[in-house]
């Protein structure tokens, strides 16, 4: 069965290639031996439909035309089938060999062998193999959230989505509109940046915290997308990696060496507590509050207001 659709695929392609002018569903049926066989003409359309997607999808340009009797043809002209010729050299070979591997343990890993697969037929060199280790390590991306999937087909169709969301200070998601930018994993989480629709302003979202689908939405976008460094700096504030200040908190002595990992000082006060002085960036209100009655933050005094009203509105549930 693969040989045989492997076969249709290539007749179709050629008949495709080789005209000068559209052909019709009724031409190619006629032209291609396994389209004549079908037991139907909804038989042959349903798999007229799955090849022509299935040539898109490994990268055949193909084009719609209708002439001026309204009869719909097809084509793929030559010229926009033919690439330069793909010129790479051993490290950037082994570079596109690591990224694929770092996705093996995805969805994307089919999609990054079949990206290999067509560097090699459009002139990878024969000598280099990009699967060759290159080291003791092997970097993995793993993505265990269920959200990603749908959201990076969001990002990269610019489609507007919907998802309930549970923010740390809450202990029940809420509804969410965002137009989506960009996934980035930063320090091992996985990171949505986009336009918060309701709230008119650009947010952060920790994958692990949408629960529920991933819903996507009609509509474009209304807000301007950022570059890719800028999405990243927008991450990394989000996530607390971009500091300007320092915070002094008390945490009681044997927990929270997450915090005293990040610390630039820790003083022993005694009575089982110690001082510590961290950096302080956007999200630390929200880090605190997973440490509950073990932290008290001594200043600044934004930051223990933060983390109060944080944990009133846990309290409250």
């Amino acid at each position: 069965m693969a040989i045989a659709k492997a076969e249709r695929l290539m007749n179709l392609a050629l008949c495709l290639l080789g005209t000068r002018r559209p052909l019709s569903k009724r031409e190619l049926r006629e032209s291609i031996e396994a389209y004549l066989e079908a037991s139907s003409d909804d038989s042959f359309n349903r798999m007229f439909e799955r090849d022509k997607d299935d040539l898109r999808e490994l990268g055949l340009v193909i084009e719609t035309v209708e002439n001026l009797d309204g009869e719909i043809g097809y084509m793929a002209r030559r010229d926009s089938n033919r690439l330069p010729p793909i010129t790479l050299d051993a490290e950037e070979a082994a570079a596109l060999g690591l990224a694929a591997k770092v996705w093996q343990q995805a969805r994307l890993a089919g999609a990054a062998s079949g990206a290999l697969q067509k560097l090699r037929a459009a002139g990878l060199p024969e000598g280099v193999d990009p699967y060759e280790p290159h080291g003791a390590l092997e970097p993995r991306i793993p993505v265990h959230e269920a959200a990603f999937e749908p959201l990076m087909l969001a990002c990269r169709d610019r489609r507007p989505v919907s998802f309930d969301y549970r923010k740390a200070s809450a202990a029940r998601p809420g509804p969410r509109n965002v137009e989506p930018w960009a996934l980035e994993c930063w320090r091992g989480h996985w990171y949505l940046a986009g336009w918060d629709r309701d709230r008119g302003a650009e947010r952060v979202f920790r994958l692990s915290r949408i629960t529920g689908k991933v819903r996507t939405r009609s509509g474009k976008y209304t807000a301007e997308v950022p570059d890719v460094v800028t999405v990243r700096e927008t991450v990394a504030g989000w996530a607390g990696d971009i500091t300007d200040r320092s915070a002094l908190i008390r945490l009681r002595t044997g927990s929270g060496y997450p915090l005293r990992a990040k610390a630039a000082s820790v003083r022993e006060l005694g009575d089982g507590w110690d001082e510590l002085e961290i950096p302080y960036g956007h999200g630390l209100d929200a880090w605190l509050v997973e440490f509950g009655p073990d932290v008290v933050v001594l200043e600044p005094a934004e930051l223990r207001a933060d983390v109060v009203d944080r944990l009133r509105a846990v309290a409250k549930g």
